[in-house]
């Protein structure tokens, strides 16, 4: 049994939510630089995802899900999901990223995965509150995948990681196999391998034998 554990913004989607969802709060700019710093290992991911959350602050509910509206999957990114799942494969979305964002572009493409660990924004009065909560705030991807194979009886050596940014870090030094998706400068001496197109990590999944 293997466990394969995406991250989500930069990796199966191009999507950056927190940009989406600052576009239509007028702070899309300050996002985008917050998301970088992060990204970079510039400052912690738990200080950037709290500092953007707090940008959003007052953003009307409705806007908020014209936003997550707009989260697509990259090209293929489904076929290789749905490949997996139909080979047995137990699947995993972490990201520091939006339930409701994941979930919308998932279901779009008619795919799911076995599990999703997120993080939410709170919404009051019906608007957000520029709070965020959830387990990937703090948490770390580490503890979030060693949690999944543990519960699933796998072994961390039949665990695979694929992700793009400095918060992908620890489940991709703990993963059997790291697997970066057009890595940053960063986090590339952390992966054992890189792919730049969904067609190519199909390709890598095919030579590690889960996929026909």
């Amino acid at each position: 049994m293997t466990l394969v554990a995406f991250d989500f913004d930069g990796t199966l989607s191009d999507s950056e939510m927190t940009v989406l969802l600052g576009e239509r709060r007028g702070v899309a700019d300050e996002m985008a630089d917050i998301t970088e710093r992060a990204m970079n290992d510039e400052i912690s991911y738990a200080k950037s995802l709290r500092d953007r959350a707090a940008l959003l602050e007052g953003l009307p509910d409705a806007k908020a899900e014209e936003a997550f509206d707009d989260v697509y999957l990259r090209p293929d990114a489904a076929t290789v999901i749905r490949e997996l799942n139909e080979a047995g494969v137990t699947t995993a979305v972490l990201t520091g990223g939006f339930e409701r964002g994941v979930e919308v572009a998932l279901e779009r493409e008619g795919v799911s995965v076995d599990t999703i660990v997120a993080n939410r924004l709170p919404v009051e009065d019906g608007e957000l509150t520029g709070e965020v909560e959830g387990p990937l705030i703090e948490g770390t991807k580490d503890d979030a995948l060693e949690r999944l194979a543990g519960e699933r009886e796998i072994a961390m050596s039949d665990t695979i990681a694929v992700g793009d940014g400095a918060n992908d870090l620890p489940m991709l030094e703990v993963a059997g196999l790291a697997v970066g998706f057009l890595p940053k400068s960063a986090v590339r001496p952390a992966c054992d391998t890189v792919v730049a197109t969904m067609e190519k990590l199909r390709d890598l999944f095919e030579e590690e034998g889960l996929l026909d």
